[in-house]
């Protein structure tokens, strides 16, 4: 059954190998919500529908999902995942274009992982020179109401 093809019943759809919304969510890992979300936005292309209007998901579809998923699980945004899609349809794709996209994502999440180790450094030399004691003084309130010695 292709998307253009008259509607079927849910039972024969199911019965032909298609899963509904809360199948596919399960298979995939991935909320009903999001699925619609991601047919919404064009990552998912519109699915095919019962005579009732349920929607329905071949095994092509599943295996969408769960690239999406995987590639989300990789911190890939929804543009860069967009673009992967793209690749993974083009069986005429380059692969250096998909190595490029991860090269360029690897370095996002090193530069990330740099910013969030200098964050919990500061956090670390604020907590030492906090007393935690009764006192009301706090050099992290202090800090923060300071803007930080960066002054942002």
């Amino acid at each position: 059954m292709n998307r253009n093809t008259v509607r079927p019943e849910l039972a024969d759809a199911l019965r032909d190998g298609f899963h509904n919304i809360g199948q596919a969510s399960e298979s995939s890992g991935i909320s009903t919500k999001m699925i619609r979300h991601y047919e919404r936005i064009g990552l998912m292309p519109e699915a095919v529908r019962t005579y009732a209007n349920y929607r329905l998901y071949s095994a092509a579809d599943l295996h969408r999902l769960r690239f999406i998923r995987r590639a989300r699980s990789l911190g890939f945004s929804l543009e860069q995942i967009r673009d992967l899609l793209t690749l993974w349809d083009d069986p005429k794709r380059a692969s250096s274009e998909v190595k490029r996209l991860a090269r360029a994502h690897a370095a996002e999440l090193g530069e990330k992982i740099r910013e969030l180790q200098a964050m919990q450094a500061t956090l670390e030399t604020l907590a030492k020179r906090c007393h935690g004691d009764e006192r009301p003084s706090c050099p992290i309130l202090e800090d923060l109401a300071e803007g930080g010695a960066d002054g942002r």
